[in-house]
């Protein structure tokens, strides 16, 4: 049964609800269409950016392979695995590009096809309503260092844990 990311726009105005036909399903994946049609397939789906490192990274590897001789099968063979990577992390790079779209990922959802993924969130979702708009909660507090062990005549001795002393006695 296929997975599926939930992904909530950014709201167009401060105190409106989000709207749920703009809520898009990222299933997880293999993207076929990724993998066959690398470069078409993110001009499709808008991922400028990723289109960009894709098409840098695979002219200085073409021509890195190019440089050291390697023969044009070599080469067809590399760029072949490099889509087959883009096919399978394209759900990755479809949440990349919408969380710095400043889109909110809330919630992941499994259905035998994206119809049911969808009615099965949305049930739950409108049984617990939206979540409230928060701020991201701030960071753990730095942890307390420790205080330098001390010797019997009260200088720092350097040792750290439950070591014994240089030259103590037990």
């Amino acid at each position: 049964m296929p997975v599926y990311t939930v992904h909530e726009p950014p709201l167009r105005t401060a105190g409106a609800l989000a709207e749920a036909e703009r809520f898009v399903f990222v299933r997880d994946g293999f993207y076929w269409w990724a993998f066959l049609l690398t470069p078409l397939w993110m001009l499709w789906r808008r991922l400028w950016l990723v289109l960009l490192i894709y098409v840098v990274c695979s002219a200085l590897i073409d021509t890195a392979m190019r440089v050291i001789g390697a023969p044009a099968s070599a080469i067809a063979l590399i760029d072949i695995l490099i889509s087959f990577l883009i096919g399978l992390e394209a759900s990755t790079l479809l949440r990349f590009t919408l969380r710095r779209r400043g889109w909110q990922n809330v919630g992941v959802v499994s259905g035998d096809d994206l119809e049911d993924a969808e009615r099965r969130f949305f049930d739950a979702w409108v049984r617990r309503g939206p979540a409230p708009r928060v701020a991201p909660p701030a960071g753990p507090a730095a942890p307390p260092s420790p205080a330098p062990a001390r010797s019997p005549t009260g200088e720092a001795s350097g040792v750290i844990g439950l070591f014994p002393e240089p030259g103590a006695q037990r």
